[in-house]
């Protein structure tokens, strides 16, 4: 393109904005008609200076955009393509359930994510999911052994799962949570976490002005439980 025919598309371009200005259905059109009068302007500019013919790859603003446009499509994809594997981990996670075969599994980065979306949609299996979730922080398996991932579950998961998991904590300090001991821990979250929250914080103070009835070490509340 040459700076004659930026000219003559600019041109173009004001005579189609200005006649949908006097029509009302075309007055607000998100400012396309604007921006393409001011690109078309630029262009003309671009080429009044350096003259030829007019080349996307020797155009700053255009490469820029393009980049933009490029990071914008990358970003999509991985969002995408994350958003079916958090789906696939879903059903993976149900099914599991469904086999009662939660207890062997350790957990994986993003299964936070996964359990809000069978509890979204309402799953059977999504308490199922709770308890073994519960039981993995508190017992801190997989990537739950890392503090950061302990505290960033504590955003992303509900309050009762979390006062479960703190429950269940405070109990394997004491050296109690034992399988007859445990199914009372999930129905008391449940009904006040709040509450639930609080107990497990008084006792894990209580353990820990009282070091005779724990020995430091940290039980694993699945041990056992089927």
């Amino acid at each position: 393109m040459t700076h004659r025919e930026a000219a003559e598309a600019l041109d173009h371009a004001q005579l189609s904005r200005r006649q949908d200005l006097r029509h009302e259905a075309f007055a607000d059109d998100g400012g396309r008609g604007a921006a393409e009068v001011a690109e078309w302007e630029r262009i003309g500019q671009l080429l009044a200076q350096v003259g030829g013919v007019y080349d996307p790859a020797r155009d700053a603003a255009a490469q820029d955009e393009q980049r933009a446009q490029a990071a914008y499509d990358a970003a999509d994809k991985a969002a995408r393509q994350q958003w079916k594997n958090t789906a696939r981990r879903a059903d993976e996670l149900e099914r599991l359930a469904r086999e009662g075969a939660l207890q062997e599994t350790v957990p994986q980065i993003g299964d936070e994510v996964a359990r809000n979306l069978l509890a979204h949609h309402g799953s059977w299996r999504a308490r199922e999911v709770d308890a073994w979730l519960a039981h993995a922080l508190a017992a801190r398996r997989g990537h739950y052994a890392e503090p950061a991932m302990r505290a960033a579950a504590d955003g992303a998961l509900p309050a009762a799962l979390m006062a479960h998991a703190a429950l269940l904590s405070a109990l394997a300090l004491a050296g109690t949570a034992d399988d007859d001991q445990l199914p009372f821990v999930g129905r008391l979250a449940q009904a006040d976490p709040g509450a639930t929250a609080q107990l497990a914080a008084f006792l894990s103070r209580a353990l820990a002005a009282d070091p005779i009835h724990t020995d430091g070490g940290r039980r694993d509340p699945l041990a056992g439980h089927g």
